[in-house]
């Protein structure tokens, strides 16, 4: 069986962790605001799924946006904007509450009543490597069950654990040639 790739990229090739490139899917699937923090639309959605519950401003102040009720009214009612420093903190609780509400979600759209998800590996690019340093590597695809520790890694924006989850939960199950995908150019799956 092979072992994790130490030097990834030492002749050329180009790629991402899969476990980042899952971490991007799911992301895309969690259906973040698509207008920036920067643009008041933007601001004000996030501020609004911030504040709209006591839940959801207890999960807010948990993911670290410390301001005072005040404060935020001040914000919403345009009469002061938050500093960089503070729009980075709404942007961070923001995506940390809406992974949490989303997950429980997530889970049950892509483990499927233990069918699982058709998962697409889309190997890592080799243009730039030696024709004799080239591996053979071919797109495949692997249906995952268990999503389990993966959407809890993701959840928790846990990149170590998602990575653990990723390699031992769902590429492993690729065989002997599961070192070949631990870098890709994309993971695809839709649920």
């Amino acid at each position: 069986m092979p072992e994790r790739n130490i030097e990834f990229g030492k002749f050329g090739a180009r790629g991402v962790k899969g476990h980042e490139a899952v971490a991007r899917q799911l992301d895309t699937l969690a259906g973040f605001i698509a207008t920036p923090i920067t643009a008041r639309r933007g601001l004000l959605a996030r501020l609004y799924y911030l504040t709209r519950t006591d839940h959801a401003r207890q999960a807010a102040r948990e993911a670290g946006l410390t301001v005072t009720d005040r404060t935020l009214k001040a914000w919403v009612d345009g009469k002061r904007g938050p500093s960089k420093r503070n729009l980075q903190k709404i942007e961070t609780a923001y995506r940390t509450v809406r992974r949490h509400n989303v997950a429980k979600y997530l889970l049950a759209r892509l483990n499927r009543e233990g069918r699982g998800t058709r998962v697409e590996f889309h190997p890592l690019n080799q243009s730039q490597v030696p024709r004799s340093r080239q591996r053979v590597v071919a797109y495949r695809t692997l249906n995952v069950r268990h999503w389990d520790r993966v959407v809890q890694a993701w959840a928790a924006d846990d990149n170590e654990a998602l990575d653990e989850a990723w390699i031992n939960d769902a590429v492993i199950d690729l065989g002997s040639q599961w070192g070949e995908y631990e870098y890709v150019t994309a993971v695809g799956f839709a649920a």
